[in-house]
């Protein structure tokens, strides 16, 4: 059976102006990239954004050369507000599916909200409640002619205990 894996993650930390990493969020990157090594990535895509571009950057070293694209669609807005952006994000990365394929996208807190929205097929808001920590690793399947299936969410076991809430709201830290 045709199964397409989408392997969603939140960049890694950001400075305060958003524009590059942390050190910290270096280190997750670097984290992310042994732990993802051994996939059968086909291509890693991201959002524009530089953090989220320089984060594919660190992870594409672990991996055979593959390409590794800037996916406009994938910029940092609230996907709620721009529904025919948001309708060509959802559509570029759970197209049909035709072949077994493992892609790995790299972009933004609300852009991995909305993925499980869609396929929780949960009303609109509910996108704004779910968070991610930085490098976060969430795993949706879509096997041809089905419903999508939800495998991992904000997974942050290949980190330390000190990387693993950043990016996420201190109020809701265990």
């Amino acid at each position: 059976m045709a199964v397409r894996h989408l392997w969603l993650v939140r960049h890694g930390e950001a400075v305060p102006d958003q524009s590059d990493l942390t050190e910290a969020g270096r280190q997750q990157a670097e984290l992310l990239g042994l732990r993802l090594a051994g996939l059968p990535l086909e291509a890693i895509s991201h959002s524009p954004k530089t953090r989220a571009a320089r984060t594919a950057q660190i992870v594409a070293r672990h991996f055979p050369p593959m390409p590794v694209l800037q996916a406009p669609e994938l910029d940092d807005r609230v996907p709620s507000d721009d529904r025919a952006a948001t309708a060509a994000m959802i559509a570029r990365f759970t197209g049909p599916v035709v072949a077994e394929s493992h892609e790995l996208v790299i972009t933004h807190n609300f852009q991995v909200g909305w993925f499980l929205r869609e396929a929780f097929a949960a009303p609109t808001e509910r996108f704004r409640v779910v968070n991610q920590c930085n490098t976060g690793v969430t795993l949706i399947r879509y096997p041809a002619g089905q419903a999508p299936r939800v495998i991992l969410v904000n997974d942050v076991t290949h980190l330390p205990v000190e990387l693993r809430w950043t990016g996420f709201p201190p109020e809701l830290r265990p």
